[in-house]
C-alpha cells in the first residue's frame, strides 16, 4: 500500500473515533481533564499549523457548493483549558473575535492572514465566565456553553444543559463582565437534556426582525420532528420550528449580508460516519409558527479536513467578499482537533 494512502486510511480512522467520542459526549459523557484555576484573564500562546488543502485528494481544488476554501488552521496550546470552542463572532473587520468554550471560558484574540489566507492567532486572551455574583458560572454547574451571540457590546450565551440564556455587558467589565439570566420563553427549559440551545443570532437594524434574539435548539424535536428554534423580544416574538432532514441537528448559525439565516449542520452515525453542511433560510421566512427550510450550499464529510464543527461566523472582506469562518470543537480530545476554517460566499 502506497505511504500517502495509508496515512490517509490512518487520518479517516482517528477522525472516526473522534466522531465516536461525539457521540459519546452528546450522550453525556464528559472529559475529566483538571480545571483551570486562574480566575482573571490571562494571556496565553495558541500555535497554529496552516491547512494547505481543504481536499487532501485534490490540493487543487478550491471551490465546494457555493463556496471558495480561503484557508485554515488547526490551532494547539499549552494552556490547559484552551479547547471545546462551540461559539465564535468576529467584529466587523474579520480581525478581531470573541470565542467561547463549552467549559464556561471566553477567548478573545486577532486573526493573522498572510497572502490573504489564514495564518495565525495572536494577542490571545481567556478568562472565565461569571455569574449575577462574581462566580465562576461553572461552580453553578452551568458548563456546557454552547451558543454565543453579540450586539454591540452586549453579548448573549446559551447553556445547553440547563437551557438558560445569559447577557453579558461588556461595556462593564469585559471578559470580566457579570452575566444576568434572560428571561426565556415557555419551552426553552423544557428542551431535551443536551439536545438544547445550540445556536443564538441577534438580528441586527434594518432586516426583519430587528432587535430579535433567535434561538435554535441543537435536536429539541416539535410534535412533527421539527427543530425547535424561538424569537425572543424584537417586534414578533414566538416559536418557529426548523424542517429537519437527513438526521442532521444544528451546531450553529450566523446572519448574510444579505439577510439569510445560514445554518451550520452536523450529522453523525456509525455507518455514515461524521458530516457537516450549511443550510441558507431566508430570514423574512422565519416568523412564529412558521416551519423554515432551505438549500443546501455546502455538504461535505470525513474525506475533507473537517472536524467536528460547532461554530461559524460572517463578515464582508475589504474587497466586499463575504467571508465564512468556522471553528470546531475538540471535545478536549487527544484525537479531534480545534480548527478554524474560511471559506468565501462565492454565490451570494
Amino acid at each position: 500500500m502506497p505511504g500517502d494512502m495509508a496515512v490517509r486510511i490512518d487520518r479517516r480512522r482517528l477522525l472516526a473515533q473522534a466522531a465516536a467520542m461525539l457521540a459519546g459526549a452528546s450522550a453525556g459523557v464528559l472529559s475529566t481533564s483538571p480545571a483551570v484555576a486562574q480566575d482573571a484573564p490571562v494571556a496565553i500562546e495558541v500555535n497554529a499549523r496552516r491547512i494547505a488543502a481543504f481536499n487532501p485528494r485534490d490540493p487543487s481544488q478550491t471551490r465546494f457548493g457555493t463556496l471558495e476554501f480561503r484557508g485554515g488552521l488547526v490551532l494547539t496550546s499549552s494552556f490547559r483549558g484552551f479547547g471545546g470552542l462551540s461559539g465564535f463572532r468576529l467584529d466587523r473587520t474579520g480581525e478581531t473575535f470573541l470565542a467561547l468554550s463549552d467549559r464556561g471560558r471566553w477567548f478573545t484574540g486577532r486573526l493573522v492572514h498572510d497572502g490573504g489566507r489564514l495564518a495565525g492567532l495572536t494577542d490571545v486572551t481567556t478568562a472565565p465566565m461569571l455569574g449575577p455574583d462574581g462566580r465562576k458560572l461553572t461552580q453553578r454547574g452551568w458548563f456546557d456553553s454552547e451558543s454565543l451571540a453579540r450586539d454591540g457590546a452586549t453579548v448573549y450565551v446559551g447553556f445547553e444543559r440547563v437551557n438558560k440564556i445569559l447577557r453579558f455587558d461588556f461595556a462593564k467589565g469585559g471578559l470580566l463582565a457579570r452575566g444576568q439570566v434572560v428571561a426565556a420563553p415557555a419551552g426553552v427549559d423544557t428542551l431535551p437534556f443536551n439536545r438544547g440551545l445550540e445556536a443564538l443570532v441577534v438580528v441586527p437594524k434594518g432586516l426583519p426582525l430587528a432587535g430579535t434574539l433567535i434561538a435554535l435548539s441543537e435536536a429539541g424535536l416539535d410534535a412533527a420532528g421539527n427543530i425547535q428554534g424561538f424569537l425572543i423580544g424584537g417586534p414578533s416574538p414566538g416559536a418557529f420550528a426548523v424542517a429537519r432532514s437527513g438526521n442532521f441537528d444544528i451546531s450553529d448559525a450566523t446572519l448574510l449580508p444579505s439577510g439569510d439565516l445560514l445554518l451550520l449542520e452536523r450529522k453523525f452515525s456509525l455507518l455514515e460516519g461524521l458530516g457537516i453542511r450549511l443550510r441558507r433560510v431566508p430570514l423574512s421566512a422565519v416568523v412564529p409558527g412558521a416551519v423554515v427550510d432551505g438549500p443546501v450550499i455546502f455538504d461535505v464529510d470525513l474525506g475533507y479536513e473537517i472536524d467536528n464543527m460547532e461554530g461559524i461566523d460572517s463578515h464582508v472582506s475589504p474587497g466586499g467578499e463575504t467571508i465564512l469562518t468556522m471553528v470546531s470543537d475538540d471535545n478536549f480530545s487527544m484525537i479531534q482537533r480545534t480548527m478554524l476554517l474560511q471559506f468565501a460566499l462565492v454565490a451570494e
